[in-house]
């Protein structure tokens, strides 16, 4: 089963793992991880010195020189680590009604190395899909794939989302019995670009509900049996890394057109 949007792994036989440009990761891992700058460390932050309004005892990935540190980080990390995606980025209206210049300068920054160096990006668009959508418009065929993270909004924007060869992906909110809309949507979902998540970090690790319940619940909410259902998002989380042309996926999705969907073998991949 592959956990395709977490914080911190917990155990899945694949993870995909979003992680700030400067952290540290296993040597080698069977994970896939994407770095980048969460749009919630743009919000209140002072870039001149690179401390966190919200919690001044914390500094915030953009310290030590702001804007351009962090992006410097970003590249370094992609061009060490040619597996390296980029993420969890994006634009967020949940946490500020109005979205700072910050957030989107850095977003806009973070696309254009994604697109530079063809890699695969994970997505953050609370209350804001809509934007998130046509920042990336002008990256399409650059950025190889997208991973519309806990995307849970307008259904018209799916035909867009496809079109940037975008993957939803279904969270927890979904075991929630009053999410009677995102059920709908998750139901309407097109089979080969559908992943589960769990958004893991580690503050809610101890509690947060696993890809795997979240799958199971999603299988039998599609009339799908389970067995089946994982096969499929493992083939679906295997395309998504092999998209990114020119970089080996994690997982290699099987070339014979006529293997089951997952026939896929997990491989292990040094990290730098």
């Amino acid at each position: 089963m592959t956990d395709a949007h977490c914080h911190v792994a917990r155990g899945e036989e694949c993870s995909f793992v979003c992680l700030p440009p400067d952290a540290e990761v296993p040597s080698e891992s069977a994970n896939a991880f994407f770095f980048g700058v969460h749009p919630w460390e743009c919000l209140e932050c002072d870039v001149m010195n690179g401390r966190d309004a919200r919690s001044p005892s914390v500094a915030s990935p953009l310290a030590s020189g702001g804007f351009a540190a962090a992006l410097s980080a970003l590249r370094a990390r992609l061009e060490s680590n040619p597996l390296a995606g980029v993420g969890e980025i994006g634009l967020d209206r949940i946490k500020s009604k109005t979205i700072p210049e910050l957030m989107r300068g850095m977003f806009a920054a973070q696309l254009e190395l994604a697109a530079e160096f063809g890699r695969p990006v994970v997505l953050h668009g609370a209350k804001c899909w809509g934007e998130v959508v046509k920042a990336c418009e002008s990256h399409a065929g650059k950025i190889p794939a997208f991973l519309f993270h806990g995307f849970s909004r307008s259904e018209g924007l799916l035909p867009d989302i496809f079109r940037l060869n975008g993957f939803i992906s279904i969270g927890p909110a979904l075991l929630n019995d009053h999410a009677v809309n995102y059920r709908d949507l998750a139901k309407r979902i097109p089979a080969d670009r559908i992943l589960v998540e769990s958004d893991a970090t580690a503050e809610n690790a101890a509690e947060v509900p696993s890809a795997e319940s979240v799958a199971e619940f999603l299988a039998d909410l599609r009339g799908v049996p389970r067995a089946e259902f994982f096969a499929l998002l493992d083939a679906n989380a295997s395309r998504f890394l092999h998209f990114a042309s020119g970089i080996a996926s994690l997982r290699q999705y099987s070339q014979s057109t006529d293997s089951a969907p997952g026939a896929v073998n997990a491989q292990r991949h040094k990290i730098s």
